[in-house]
């Protein structure tokens, strides 16, 4: 990621909106012997997640896949904002825009494959991991260099706290 630029086009954001399979996980769907789901999460990933939320920047997530494993995540790390089964991103897009009021400028949206391009072009901030799909990669304004389930929301996590200024108070608190 590119500071100087990053930090500009992140200042703005009031909304960060994850895809789950190949952004929050790595990608691979585990499946026990009852046929039930196992994800795997990142807990740096979470941090950030619940250190944005806590200085005022919401997060929420679009996502094609159902999963309990991921409603227990949501409740897990605080995230409200959930849609997950989606068949169509950009009608749940607009569905956010809807709900929170916030505007699409003031939205990223981190995606890393095909169905997430839809959203990706019409948030002000579009974000790639750094395996995602090359066509994804090309839409995006930041790849990061983390990949998918790998601490790459983190990466990002932690850039819109910086372009905010509000990285300093997180770390003070954390060194009382």
């Amino acid at each position: 990621m590119e500071s100087g630029r990053t930090i500009n086009t992140l200042t703005p954001i009031e909304l960060l909106l994850l895809d789950v399979d190949g952004v929050l996980t790595d990608g691979k769907v585990i499946y026990d012997d009852a046929g039930g789901e196992i994800k795997e999460f990142d807990v740096k990933d979470g941090l950030g997640i619940r250190l944005l939320a806590e200085c005022g920047v919401r997060v929420g997530i679009i996502t094609g896949r159902s999963s309990k494993a991921l409603l227990h995540r949501c409740q897990n790390i605080g995230i409200k904002l959930l849609f997950q089964g989606v068949d169509d991103k950009a009608a749940a897009f607009g569905r956010v825009l809807e709900q929170t009021g916030i505007p699409a400028e003031n939205i990223a949206y981190m995606g890393d494959d095909l169905p997430d391009l839809p959203v990706l072009n019409r948030v002000g901030v579009p974000i790639a991991v750094s395996d995602a799909h090359e066509a994804v990669k090309s839409s995006a304004a930041i790849v990061t260099q983390a990949k998918g389930g790998r601490g790459a929301v983190r990466e990002i996590c932690d850039a819109i706290l910086k372009a905010k200024g509000l990285w300093p108070g997180v770390i003070k608190r954390f060194e009382s």
